[in-house]
C-alpha cells in the first residue's frame, strides 16, 4: 500500500478544494492510502507524514509566495530536514490565487526547493498546455499551463463552493493521480 500525505494549508477554503481533488486523484490508484493534512494539524499526522511514500504540499499564493502559515510549518521542519527524514520520498505541488498568474510559478519553485532540501524527488505535472490556441477552452486540464505543479485560480468574490473551475480540479487531480502512479511504481 502507497501512502501519499497532501498536506496544505488554506485561507479562504479554495485551496483546501484543491487539496482534496489532489488526494481523490491519489485514491483513485489502487492501493494508495491518501491523507489530508492541514499544517495546523501536522504534529498529529507527523507519523503518517514520515511513513508516507510521497508528500503532495500546497499553499495558496499570497504576495508571490506560499502563505505565512505554510511557511511556518516549512521552517519547523528543520529537524526532519537535519535527520534527511524525508530523504527520496516523492513531493509535488499545488497552489491557488485570484488572478491567472497571481505569480503561482514562484510558489511552485518554493515548494520544489523545499521539497530538494528535504532530499525529495519532485514529480511535475505531465500535461501539455490547455486553453492556448484558438480551438482551447477555460474547460481544458492545466488551463493555467503549469508543469511544475497544478495551479488554480479561484476570483475573489466567489467562496469555495464556486471556486476553483472544474478544470482546475481535474487538473489537481490529475497530479494526485500521477502522484500516487509514480509512488505505486517505485514500491
Amino acid at each position: 500500500m502507497s501512502k501519499i500525505a497532501v498536506i496544505y494549508h488554506s485561507g479562504f477554503g479554495h485551496t483546501a478544494k484543491q487539496a482534496a481533488a489532489v488526494a481523490e486523484g491519489a485514491q483513485a490508484v489502487a492501493g494508495t492510502e491518501a491523507r489530508l493534512i492541514k499544517v495546523e494539524d501536522f504534529e498529529a499526522e507527523g507519523a503518517f507524514v514520515d511513513a508516507a511514500d510521497a508528500i503532495v504540499f500546497g499553499s495558496p499564493t499570497y504576495m508571490g509566495s506560499v502563505s505565512g502559515p505554510f511557511k511556518t510549518w516549512m521552517d519547523a521542519t528543520g529537524g526532519r530536514w537535519y535527520a534527511r527524514a524525508w530523504k527520496d520520498k516523492l513531493a509535488a505541488g499545488f497552489t491557488n490565487s485570484a488572478s491567472q498568474s497571481g505569480d503561482k510559478l514562484a510558489t511552485l519553485m518554493q515548494l520544489a526547493v523545499f521539497a530538494a532540501q528535504h532530499g525529495m524527488i519532485w514529480v511535475g505535472l505531465d500535461l501539455l498546455p490547455g486553453n492556448n490556441s484558438s480551438q482551447g477552452s477555460v474547460e481544458d486540464l492545466n488551463r493555467l499551463g503549469s508543469f511544475l505543479g497544478a495551479m488554480a485560480q479561484s476570483n475573489n468574490d466567489q467562496g469555495p463552493e464556486l471556486a476553483p473551475p472544474p478544470a482546475d480540479l481535474a487538473t489537481a487531480k490529475a497530479l494526485g493521480q500521477r502522484v500516487a502512479e509514480q509512488a505505486k511504481r517505485l514500491k
